[in-house]
């Protein structure tokens, strides 16, 4: 049996043990509401119209992205995928350049060339590559790591994909080859718990997905990936062990979407007594609930946070709807080769 270590809920008393202070802990907490109301904007603006394409919220699993990145330094290198939005805020992207992408703007993060499925791509926060394709993020970070490895760089590399992921080739490949050469790369299992339509209990056989990476002598976590203090508390740990050169590390954020897989589905395929129990997991507000339980946070200091982001999303809306779309005879700046 392969060994996992599983990391449930944390209780609030252990948030002093692990050095977490207020400012830290409200930083958390606003960028989780950055996230969430940031992608309901997008909804809202597809449904009227005004954002043309696909968009694949990141509702739910706010507590994923924000507890990695708080634990990484700023010369970590991220790799994204096609529900990268929030993993783009959590890094520090501004907002309205996110924003512009999806409107295909030209003050985008790519110009307005990339879309939403790309919007995360931000060489300057150290997102450079945000990927459409399902795993292929995977072996990219390997490669990543391993030209870090040689360079006798500290930095650490981390692969953000989804449960649908684990049923590719370029997921077992990559491991592989990660575990094969040691690179210092962290591989971040976003288990929401539907690939597309399809529930991982119709395409997934074995113990769980961190027992899986566990087969190739991958040290692996199943962590509660709806509490943020979990999910950044083992990161720490792994990251930690990833700049001594101890080799890659693997972690099942055990969470679940909001919302369908992009804006344009329903989502009527999922039990209603399934969706009703993950909604009362909800990581913001059982995050919430546990700073007010610390003297953090009180209802007025909530609506506070709420209201600024509110009011800063006004502005970002604003700002990207009247940005500019890229010049025609622009776009053969940023063609590599014909």
């Amino acid at each position: 049996m392969a060994i996992v270590e599983v990391v449930g809920e944390l209780p609030p008393s252990k948030y002093a043990e692990l050095g977490l202070g207020r400012d830290k802990l409200l930083r958390m907490l606003r960028k989780m509401v950055e996230i969430r109301r940031f992608e309901e904007r997008v909804e809202k603006l597809f449904f009227e119209g005004k954002i043309t394409g696909p968009s694949h919220l990141y509702l739910g699993e706010e507590a994923i992205a924000v507890g990695v990145a708080e634990a990484l330094a700023k010369s970590d290198v991220v790799v994204s995928t096609y529900r990268g939005h929030g993993h783009a805020i959590a890094r520090d992207v501004p907002m309205v350049a996110v924003l512009a992408e999806i409107m295909g703007k030209a003050t985008g993060t790519c110009k307005g060339l990339g879309g939403s499925m790309h919007a995360a791509i931000s060489v300057e926060h150290g997102i450079p590559v945000a990927t459409a394709i399902v795993g292929s993020g995977i072996p990219i970070a390997v490669g990543m790591g391993l030209a870090v490895k040689q360079l006798g760089e500290k930095r650490v590399i981390v692969a953000f994909f989804g449960d649908g992921a684990v049923n590719t080739g370029a997921f077992h490949e990559g491991l592989n080859l990660a575990a094969t050469w040691r690179t210092p790369t962290l591989f971040v299992c976003e288990n929401n718990q539907y690939a597309e339509f399809t529930p991982i209990t119709k395409t997934f056989a074995g113990e769980s997905i961190a027992a899986r990476a566990a087969c190739y002598g991958i040290p692996s976590y199943r962590v509660d990936g709806n509490d943020v203090i979990a999910v950044y508390s083992t990161t720490v740990k792994i990251v930690e062990k990833l700049r001594r050169g101890d080799g890659p590390v693997f972690m099942e954020c055990v969470t679940y979407r909001k919302k369908g897989h992009g804006v344009y589905d329903t989502a009527w395929y999922r039990p209603r007594e399934e969706v009703e129990e993950w909604m009362r997991r909800d990581p913001i507000e059982r995050f919430s609930k546990n700073l007010k339980e610390l003297g953090i946070a009180d209802d007025n200091l909530l609506k506070n946070i709420e209201a600024e982001v509110e009011a800063e999303l006004d502005r970002v809306v604003e700002e990207a709807m009247n940005a500019p779309i890229l010049p025609f005879e622009q776009l053969k700046q940023f063609i590599y080769s014909t």
